[in-house]
């Protein structure tokens, strides 16, 4: 492979999975950094930041394909316009978003800015291929976590999760960096579905913990939401392969 793969996000949770793989299949990796660092075997470290829209255009140099990983709950429409016009003023012939399941579905400000991040790409003019996943373990991990620091753990009623895993994720990326544009592509999820009590559950016990539940019953629209459902996805998807169980097991403690 010439040309090099340049990964925003790099250095995030999904991103250090991604960028060994890609060495792996046989890429020059670029990551896209705020903070400067020394380069390693075949990945480079470019200074620039998405969101100020400073060294994204010396960074995509030469680059061939975009894996666009960064984001937050507040800028990933405005970090994604930016990442948009910088390649097609580049000419980079693909780019590779990562979005959330169920975008188009959920009255959440989250869900709402990755659904304004891919309508950025769909209208962009560049080539691309965008993989919606469902939330990661290691989101639901902390969820968890915190609860498990209350005497009581509430359990909301009715909501159900289908968490996965990053390297699931990752090794899907990888694909489809190898490939052309695809448009959407089928949707990633875990290969469970479990309600929020379930997650808890496996968590404590994996901590030999004990604690006692109280169902509550979450409000409003976001609550309605979850209860019908609209946050799976469970027709028409590609399953991660590593559970919610085996991911507890791998954690030290």
């Amino acid at each position: 492979m010439t040309s090099p793969i340049l990964v925003t996000g790099g250095t995030g949770t999904l991103g250090r999975h991604v960028v060994p793989r890609l060495r792996a299949a046989g890429f020059e990796v670029r990551v896209l950094t705020r903070n400067g660092r020394a380069p390693e075997d075949g990945v480079t470290y470019v200074t620039g930041d998405l969101e100020k829209d400073t060294g994204v255009a010396a960074a995509l140099d030469g680059a061939g394909t975009i894996l666009h990983l960064a984001g937050d709950d507040k800028n990933n429409e405005t970090v994604t316009r930016h990442l948009v016009r910088a390649a097609s003023d580049a000419g980079t012939p693909h780019l590779i978003n990562i979005s959330v399941t169920a975008t188009d579905r959920l009255p959440i400000g989250y869900f709402r800015s990755k659904l304004a991040a891919e309508n950025v790409l769909i209208e962009g003019g560049v080539p691309w291929t965008n993989l919606r996943a469902a939330q990661f373990h290691d989101f639901a991990l902390n969820a968890v976590r915190v609860m498990g620091r209350l005497p009581v753990i509430p359990s909301p009623g009715g909501m159900r999760a289908q968490p996965v895993d990053a390297r699931d994720v990752a090794d899907r990326l990888v694909e489809l960096a190898q490939g052309g544009p695809a448009g959407h592509v089928r949707d990633l999820v875990g290969p469970q579905v479990y309600t929020l009590g379930e997650l808890a559950r496996g968590y404590l016990a994996a901590r030999g913990k004990r604690r006692p539940m109280l169902p509550v019953r979450v409000p409003g629209a976001i609550g309605r939401a979850y209860r019908e459902g609209r946050n799976l996805v469970l027709d028409d998807v590609d399953e991660g392969t590593r559970t919610w169980e085996a991911f507890l097991a791998e954690q030290t403690w």
